[in-house]
């Protein structure tokens, strides 16, 4: 839908704004999910994730990608991402 539209817009914008300033690491905050059950929740964030990384890896920016880790707890933890970026050559 459009929410997803959305997203891989912003998702795409940030990227490119922070490789056009230099920097190494992106936090990407996936968000957690708030469904009913426990069972689902791991799910659900897992398919935000999982989408966000195949956005990533089809980008124009794929090339420029060195790692993407999760996040530590102070930073989202679970509900967030680190994309590191390799040096500008």
């Amino acid at each position: 839908g459009s929410g997803l539209d959305q997203a891989y817009v912003r998702l795409m914008g940030g990227v490119a704004q922070a490789r056009a300033m230099g920097a190494r690491v992106v936090l990407i905050v996936t968000g957690k999910p708030r469904p009913t059950t426990a069972a689902d929740r791991g799910q659900a964030r897992g398919a935000i994730r999982a989408k966000i990384i195949d956005w990533l890896a089809a980008s124009e920016h794929a090339s420029s990608i060195a790692a993407i880790r999760g996040a530590h707890r102070r930073h989202g933890g679970q509900g967030a991402i680190y994309v590191v970026l390799k040096k500008p050559r």
